[in-house]
């Protein structure tokens, strides 16, 4: 049998379980909480007092801390390219509405509501330049991304618990940063956020453990795979109106460390909760190269935090049309 093969029959094997990962990770519509919860209420009495404090308080937030709003509000907002790249993962099948794909469309469905508040309170804030983030938002949707994955839905599932703890450590850090701004409203904001990132982490992470315990070597192998050649952000092909996918993504990321919302050693320190998570160091039933890629993974974190270490981050910002620094007082 092809290794494409005992993937799809492993993914069909686990799909009996996923109703019940829905179940334990996801939350009912009617219970989980919606953007309107966070933003001024246009039917309200107050509705503009309460504009006028939001954007009051927007006044004291950093350049920086802009920069990096506005990324992770992009990057939330090309969920498009999210769902249509997950819905051609192996064993996800779109067409019979399997319970892989009701999972893709529930966890769509909780995740579009960050962009949407996060766009909403970008709008009324009053320090960004909207079209400017419309257009990029527009473009990364467009030019799509590649995460080298394939259809794999090993590699796929290693890609996504990765990347929602990244989104967790991002928007709790922006939630951080806006408390310590005094925005006590945009902080509750995202961390909520951040609270499904999480959750949403558990349930990829543990689509990885149930792997793990099924088809050990070829599960190391991808992980190996994923590990050995880095994880592509999902905004990596980030470009402002009229220009070509350049620099953009990595001016993001420089911004973003230096005001510490996500930084090359939470990179490192992920990827090593996850080696702590799947306990790789006791997975039996391995094959060579399976052994090789364990012991491969095992010494990976120690060297990368040394090439963290030596990363030198530009002092100065770079100046995106996003946001304007004269805008920034």
């Amino acid at each position: 049998m092809s290794i494409q093969n005992i993937r799809l029959e492993v993914m069909r094997f686990l799909e009996d379980k996923v109703e019940g990962f829905m179940q334990e990770y996801l939350i009912p519509v009617e219970k989980i909480w919606q953007p309107s919860d966070f933003l001024p209420d246009p039917e309200s009495d107050t509705f503009f007092e309460d504009l006028k404090e939001l954007r009051e308080l927007a006044k004291d937030l950093p350049y920086d801390f802009w920069v990096a709003m506005v990324g992770d509000t992009i990057t939330e907002e090309a969920l498009p390219t999210y769902e249509s790249w997950l819905m051609c993962v192996e064993g996800v099948d779109n067409l019979e509405r399997n319970g892989w794909s009701q999972w893709v469309r529930q966890w769509t469905g909780e995740e579009n509501r960050h962009g949407d508040v996060l766009n909403k309170y970008l709008y009324l804030s009053g320090r960004v330049n909207m079209r400017e983030i419309e257009m990029t938002t527009q473009h990364l949707i467009n030019d799509g991304f590649d995460i080298g994955t394939g259809r794999d839905p090993y590699k796929n599932f290693v890609y996504t618990s990765f990347q929602e703890l990244a989104t967790y450590v991002s928007h709790n850090r922006v939630s951080q940063l806006a408390k310590t701004y005094g925005d006590n409203k945009l902080s509750k904001m995202c961390k909520m956020i951040a609270g499904d990132e999480m959750r949403h982490h558990l349930a990829y992470s543990e689509f990885v453990t149930q792997i793990f315990k099924v088809d050990p070597s070829e599960m190391m192998l991808a992980f190996n795979h994923m590990m050995k050649n880095k994880i592509t952000m999902p905004a990596g092909f980030l470009r402002e109106s009229g220009e070509k996918i350049s620099s953009a993504f990595e001016n993001f990321s420089n911004s973003a460390q230096r005001i510490g919302v996500y930084t090359a050693n939470d990179y490192v320190e992920i990827m090593q909760k996850l080696i702590d998570k799947w306990e790789i160091d006791k997975i039996t039933g391995l094959n060579d190269e399976a052994e090789k890629a364990r012991d491969y993974l095992m010494k990976l974190p120690a060297r990368m935090a040394k090439v963290s270490e030596r990363m030198v981050i530009p002092t100065d910002s770079f100046v995106f049309k996003w946001v304007e620094p004269a805008v920034i007082r």
